[in-house]
C-alpha cells in the first residue's frame, strides 16, 4: 500500500490531482488543506481518500499527520495562489516557505521516497526567451509570490544534496479546469460570456498567456510519479498555444456564442508579466499524448 499525502487537496489542481491519483490500485491518498481558497465539496469521496483540514504551516499540524499516516510519496501543492490574493497579502505569501520547510523536514525522516513540489512559471519573471526552457531560460523572479517559488525550489534541491531526499519540481502554467474559482482568468471570462455581461482585462490585453486544462496537468504529474520520471528534475507542465488575454475574450466569446462586450481597465500595478509560454518538450514526453485544445476544454468545463 503507498500513502501520499497531497497538501492543498481541495484546490484546483490538487483535487483533480487526488481523484486520479486514488485510482492506483494498492494506493491510499491523504489530503491535507485548510480551505482557505479550496472547497471540502471538491474532495472524492472515496473509501481511500482521507482528509484532514490543517495549515501546512502549523509544523505541529503536519507533524501529527506523518505521525498518523505511514507516507510515502508527497505533492506539496499547499500555497496562497491568485496574482491579486498574493499581491495584496504579501507576508502571508512569505509564511508559504514555513509549509516547505515542514514538509521537508519531515519527509527526509520518514519514509518518503520522493516529493513532488508545486512551483510556477512566475519564476521566470519577465521573459529573457519564449518558449520558456527549465534549463536556458534565467529565472527572473520579483514579487513575493514568485520570490518563494524559487526559493522552495532551491529548499527541494539542497534537501535532496544533504539528504538525499528525492524530488520533482512542476514549474505550473495557467492551468484551468472545473473546480478553478473567478479569481482566475478562463472560468472568470467564460462565466461573464455564458451571462453575456461584459468582459473585463486590465490593460491592453496584449499580455500573452498559454492555458493548460486540468486533465493535462494532473495526468503529467501522476506520469511523472507512476514512471518514476524526472527524478530531482525540473518539469515545466503548460500548454505551449501561446495567445494574447485580448485574443482569449474573444475566443471564449465566439464558444459561447456571446453578445458580451470587451471592457479595458487600468493595467495592473505589477504582477502581469507581459509573456508567458512554456517549452513543454519534456511535458509532452511524459503525458504520451497530444495536449487538449483551448475550445475542447471549455466544452469539458461548460
Amino acid at each position: 500500500m503507498n500513502t501520499i499525502l497531497v497538501t492543498g487537496g481541495a484546490g484546483n489542481i490538487g483535487s483533480s490531482l487526488v481523484a486520479l491519483l486514488a485510482k492506483e490500485p494498492d494506493t491510499h491518498v491523504v489530503i491535507v488543506d485548510n480551505l482557505q481558497t479550496g472547497f471540502e465539496s471538491h474532495i472524492p469521496q472515496l473509501s481511500n481518500v482521507s482528509f484532514v483540514q490543517a495549515n501546512v504551516n502549523d509544523y505541529d499540524a503536519i507533524e501529527a499527520v506523518f505521525d498518523k499516516f505511514d507516507i510515502n510519496y508527497v505533492f506539496h501543492l499547499a500555497a496562497v495562489v491568485g496574482v491579486e490574493r498574493t499581491l495584496a497579502h504579501p507576508i502571508q505569501v512569505l509564511q508559504d516557505i514555513e509549509g516547505i520547510k515542514n514538509i521537508l523536514s519531515l519527509s527526509k525522516d520518514s519514509s518518503v521516497k520522493r516529493v513532488f513540489y508545486s512551483s510556477s512559471s512566475e519564476v521566470y519573471g519577465e521573459p529573457f526567451e519564449v518558449p520558456q526552457h527549465e534549463s536556458t531560460t534565467p529565472l527572473n523572479s520579483r514579487l513575493p509570490y514568485a520570490i518563494v517559488k524559487n526559493v522552495g525550489e532551491s529548499f527541494f534541491k539542497s534537501y535532496q544534496q544533504e539528504f538525499g531526499l528525492n524530488y520533482t519540481i512542476f514549474r505550473f502554467f495557467n492551468t484551468y479546469g472545473p473546480h478553478q474559482s473567478d479569481d482566475f482568468v478562463v472560468p472568470r471570462f467564460l462565466h461573464a460570456a455564458k451571462e453575456n455581461l461584459p468582459i473585463k482585462i486590465n490593460g491592453d490585453g496584449q499580455q500573452t498567456r498559454s492555458f493548460c486544462y486540468i486533465n493535462d496537468t494532473v495526468s503529467t504529474c501522476v506520469n511523472a510519479y507512476k514512471n518514476n520520471l524526472y527524478v530531482n528534475d525540473v518539469l515545466n507542465v503548460g500548454n505551449a498555444d501561446e495567445m494574447t488575454i485580448l485574443d482569449l475574450a474573444k475566443r471564449i466569446i465566439s464558444f459561447a456564442n456571446s453578445k458580451s462586450e470587451i471592457i479595458h481597465l487600468p493595467a495592473l500595478p505589477e504582477g502581469d508579466m507581459k509573456r508567458r509560454c512554456p517549452d513543454n518538450t519534456k511535458m509532452k514526453v511524459v503525458l504520451g499524448r497530444e495536449l487538449i485544445r483551448l475550445e475542447e476544454g471549455l466544452k469539458l468545463m461548460s
